[in-house]
């Protein structure tokens, strides 16, 4: 896989990881190209309709970026297949383990997969 795609993985991963500490639901739905699929444990979201209400309730429920810290513990990229590893807290939730994998084209993530350990408070 050409270093130009994986240049372009992280740059738009870096943005959703910024923009998700953020709390900018806007910019984050800046990453997902408007067919994208985001499959969780609770089944799949198709579209940016789905997606973005999905993000408006975690941030206003879960990890509001006025009382969350998160840290990135690993990253993975191979051309336009990207992982991370993470944790963080809020004064709503603890997220001992969190896992994301994203597959991307064009700068533009076109599905994503989401995993985690959460504790409500």
């Amino acid at each position: 896989m050409d270093s130009g795609s994986r240049k372009q993985t992280e740059k738009t991963l870096l943005h959703h990881w910024q923009a998700f500490g953020a709390g900018d639901v806007e910019a984050i739905m800046a990453d997902y190209a408007k067919d994208a699929v985001l499959i969780s444990a609770d089944g799949p979201l198709k579209g940016h309709a789905q997606i973005r209400s999905m993000f408006e309730k975690v941030l206003a429920n879960m990890f509001p970026p006025n009382s969350t810290s998160l840290n990135l513990a690993k990253q993975v990229v191979e051309g336009e297949i990207a992982y991370i590893l993470w944790s963080g807290s809020s004064s709503f939730y603890n997220a001992a383990f969190a896992t994301d994998t994203f597959v991307m084209h064009d700068g533009k993530i076109v599905a994503q997969t989401f995993a985690a350990q959460l504790e409500k408070k």
